[in-house]
């Protein structure tokens, strides 16, 4: 054994027992830091999370939106583990070049597999490589880059990592050929195309060299690629917070404890309140201890799943580019907010670790035994609340980023209340992160705790504590929507004594009730049903607030004495299948009023429509036209060109997205066309998460941003299918018409049942109603004061 083999031996070995001894104490540490989280039962159905987990692993379903970059990770992803064998190898080959493991080494499938994915391997990190700089913020618009998605992430960390690959895999295409040449030059019949198929022609350059100079190349290449390999361990070990390394280990339990076992996205109802694990029962709340958290004030206040979820992120920011928060220049990026509460929460982890003997001593007694991070972690007066940030510089609303020394918050609040809780960050997460639950936990506590949220939604709470809507208005208004129709609305409890006498309960919605634009929506519904000879009854004044924009803006007390009232009624008179306008109503009662007891078949207008369609029950026979009597304007009406906006509480939240647009491909004569930003990827209107009755004082508008959008496609309409998304790109329009940018008049915003009624109507057959018969609109009485 050569001197040289024994200085790599050494070396090699030494820092191989370092590393793992490092990674070692990094495992505790995680596993102490997840325990301070709060409970969460997230083991049921092993089986079917397995199976979720597997589909997700090695079908990359969620990195599949960006198809190369799926195709190059999931290369890298199976490299890593199977090239595992070639650094085993490799601690053979510093005490004998000529080493192969035993059975498999000169396998010859198991050959053919290692040098494909070394070479595909190196190909798939050089454009992971490329398309990191082809994004780099430098090359980016917006204020220092700021569209790009990798703004804000740690960038030497994701050099670092791909360095360390590239370096992985340039080792292992030297070794193959030197292993062939040593093959050849040592007179063996092992240097064939059948054990070297894509290395054996680079071998041949070093065929001229003798044994001696091929075993010490081999011995040294060997030792680079062992001390590059676990060099990368010992970092990342020295670095609990790097997530973009961490990922590749930790997205496994991530994945495997996502809300869903079947693998659904974690959208759809938030999650209910809990105190030490267990579903916080309402009726009891007096009797919580003083100091029991409602929502999240503290990191430790997360969830375990919380914290591992913040631990996970990549940094890939997927989240970031499709948030429209931060895409209208808002403080608020899902990326920065996870990437803050990792590293405020593996801070702080030490300080809450410690004894309670060291920690009655005070930060100040106990500073030494405590890194400079975790101190500055513990000095922070609280998680959400003022930073001081400049608006321009939106990495100084998050504590790691803007106040390395401490002080004020973890995170402005700002951050948190511009979100509209539209999903799109869940839905892009690779590693199936819950941002929107994280959120909504921060906003509850500083609702229910603090008191402290934007002086606009205490309107909005007082409107829904005193009038169970969020305009104020009386309960005995919510039927001017149905006068003068040519049919009777009947109502539960007047007209119709048990739901058994009708197919449908028609939920209404404050908006589709009080809204003047919405009330379109809901009369066109009633008149589309009733052509159809479906039979329906509302609730009328017995109607309230589903409780939505109170559970999003965090005041869960409000959406609990809403929601449970409404499960009371609909109990009461025996609903079980239920016909909403509303997204918003949509989601809730269909998801989160289970949470309840009330378990419905719920279904949106357009998903009924477009059944009653197929069943020829409609039969739109004409191109929606001028006159139809919806009160749209003759431009409009006679336009032949619609473009359609998913509503996210549709769509997102509820993977409902083609029976609209199956209905507005089947109107005669009308082109459809499609949002560049649509489907899962739609942008939303910027009304979700309680900001319908929030002023947007930070940034551009986003539903001006999406009314754009919709106005580039060459749109003379834009279907939506939730009126809250109608009021939004409504006064997006309207602002685009003010700037000159369109004609009054010439483009419109409807609801898809609108565009349906005025194709349907106009048929004849004995269902086409007179235009003469259509009555405008019931004007909306001022909101109250």
């Amino acid at each position: 054994m050569s001197a040289l083999q024994i200085i790599a031996i050494v070396i090699c070995l030494a820092t191989t027992v370092v590393a793992i001894a490092l990674l070692a104490r990094t495992v505790n540490h995680y596993l102490a830091t997840f325990r301070l989280g709060q409970p969460e039962d997230r083991g049921d159905n092993k089986g079917e999370r397995t199976r979720t987990l597997l589909r997700e692993f090695l079908g990359h379903t969620r990195m599949a939106r960006l198809p190369v970059v799926a195709i190059a990770h999931w290369v890298t992803m199976v490299g890593f583990g199977y090239l595992f064998l070639t650094l085993v190898t490799a601690f053979g080959q510093l005490f004998e070049p000529s080493f192969a493991l035993p059975l498999i080494g000169h396998f010859p499938p198991f050959e053919w597999v290692t040098e494909a994915l070394a070479w595909t391997g190196l190909v798939a990190i050089l454009a992971l490589i490329t398309i990191r700089q082809k994004n780099h913020p430098r090359s980016a618009p917006g204020d220092g880059g700021r569209r790009s998605r990798f703004f804000g992430s740690t960038w030497w960390q994701a050099y670092y990592v791909e360095l360390t690959i590239l370096g992985v895999m340039i080792c292992i295409l030297l070794l193959r050929p030197l292993e062939y040449a040593l093959e050849k030059v040592s007179g063996g019949d092992g240097a064939t195309a059948l054990h070297y198929p894509l290395t054996g022609w680079l071998g041949e350059s070093f065929a001229g060299m003798s044994v001696s100079a091929l075993e010490t190349a081999i011995v040294v290449v060997a030792a680079i690629k062992i001390l590059i390999s676990f060099a990368w361990m010992i970092t990342i070990a020295l670095t609990p917070t790097m997530g973009v390394a961490w990922h590749r280990f930790l997205a496994f339990f991530n994945i495997f404890f996502k809300r869903h076992a079947d693998g659904r996205t974690s959208l759809g109802a938030l999650q209910p309140i809990k105190v030490g694990g267990e579903v916080l029962d309402f009726e009891k709340v007096e009797e919580l201890d003083e100091d029991a958290a409602l929502g999240v004030g503290k990191v430790e206040d997360f969830t375990w799943k919380g914290l591992l979820d913040f631990t996970t992120c990549t940094e890939c920011g997927r989240c970031q580019s499709q948030c429209p928060a931060w895409n209208t220049d808002k403080p608020l990026s899902p990326k920065l907010l996870v990437m803050a509460l990792r590293d405020h929460a593996h801070a702080k982890a030490p300080w809450l670790q410690a004894s309670e003997e060291v920690r009655a001593t005070g930060i100040e007694q106990a500073a030494n035994g405590f890194s400079d991070k975790t101190k500055a972690a513990v000095a922070v007066d609280q998680l959400v609340g003022e930073t001081g940030y400049d608006i321009r510089d939106p990495l100084g609303a998050y504590l790691p980023f803007g106040t390395p020394d401490g002080g004020g918050a973890v995170i402005d609040e700002d951050v948190i209340w511009s979100c509209t809780t539209c999903g799109a960050c869940v839905e892009q997460c690779p590693v199936d992160i819950e941002h929107v639950d994280a959120i909504v936990d921060m906003r509850r506590y500083k609702n229910l705790i603090e008191s402290a949220f934007p002086s606009e939604l205490g309107g909005l709470f007082k409107n829904l504590e005193k009038n169970a809507n969020p305009w104020g208005l009386a309960p005995r208004l919510r039927m001017d929507w149905a006068k003068d129709l040519p049919f009777e609305v009947r109502q539960v409890g007047a007209d119709v004594e048990s739901l058994d006498e009708v197919d449908y309960l028609f939920w209404v919605g404050c908006a589709g009730a009080y809204e003047d634009r919405a009330k379109k929506t809901t009369r066109a519904v009633a008149e589309l049903l009733d052509l159809a000879g479906v039979s329906f009854a509302v609730l009328g004044d017995g109607e309230s607030c589903t409780g939505d924009p109170a559970r999003r803006a965090g005041n869960e007390f409000l959406y609990q004495m809403l929601a449970q009232q409404n499960v009371e009624v609909l109990g009461e008179i025996g609903a079980t299948k239920i016909v909403v306008t509303c997204a918003h109503c949509f989601n809730t009662i269909k998801n989160e009023y289970p949470q309840l007891g009330g378990r419905y078949e719920v279904l949106h207008h357009t998903q009924l429509l477009n059944r009653l369609v197929r069943e020829k029950r409609l039969t739109p026979v004409a191109r929606p036209g001028e006159g139809d009597g919806l009160g749209l304007s003759r431009a409009g009406s006679t336009g032949s060109k619609v473009t359609y906006h998913d509503p996210c509480y549709l769509g997102r939240h509820n993977q409902v997205y083609a029976p609209p647009r199956e209905l507005l491909q089947v109107l005669p004569g009308v082109e459809y066309a499609e949002m560049e930003r649509s489907g899962e990827k739609s942008f939303c209107c910027g009304a979700g998460g309680a900001r319908m009755w929030m002023e947007e004082k930070l940034g551009t508008r986003i539903n001006n941003n999406r009314t754009a959008e919709a106005l580039a496609t060459g749109a003379d309409r834009i279907a939506v299918g939730c009126p809250f998304c109608k009021v939004m790109l409504t006064d997006g329009l309207n602002a685009a018409v003010q700037e000159g940018k369109k004609a009054e008049g010439e483009v419109e915003v409807v609801d898809v049942a609108q565009m349906l009624l005025a194709a349907v109507r106009r048929g004849g057959e004995g269902q086409a109603r007179d235009e003469a018969d259509a009555v405008p609109d019931v004007p909306t009485p001022q909101p109250a004061t």
